[in-house]
């Protein structure tokens, strides 16, 4: 598990889905499903050049800046579900989700901004 407050990610787009690699965790091109794409397109509508890459920074405790607040709602399929009430839609977080956190959080604090492109490597 990570043990920083604040993690970040690169999610970028591959195949038309929102992926995003981590090789501390054994993650490539880990996809954003159920939902979770969908905020994702929502929030990154006033980044340029998203599809290239973007920052995601998040963590389980409020920070300066972070721009939405996803509320636990309850498990399926081994993932959990998060409401965002500023967008009034839902998302589905995979099992990756526990690279991140030991248990699923209450809250995650997300803040999307423009960040370096996609990580170097063949993503064909």
């Amino acid at each position: 598990m990570n043990t920083n407050a604040i993690m970040l990610l690169h999610p970028y787009r591959h195949g038309g889905q929102w992926v995003f690699d981590d090789p501390d965790h054994d993650l490539v091109k880990e996809p954003f499903v159920s939902g979770a794409d969908r905020i994702i397109d929502r929030m990154v509508e006033q980044i340029p050049g998203a599809e290239d890459g973007f920052a995601l920074l998040f963590s389980a405790a409020p920070f300066p800046d972070h721009n939405l607040e996803l509320a636990w709602q309850g498990v399926e399929y081994n993932g959990n579900w998060y409401y965002s009430a500023r967008l009034d839609q839902a998302g589905w977080l995979c099992p990756a989700l526990f690279a991140y956190f030991e248990t699923a959080p209450e809250r995650i604090y997300a803040q999307f901004k423009p960040g370096a492109g996609a990580p170097a490597g063949d993503y064909s």
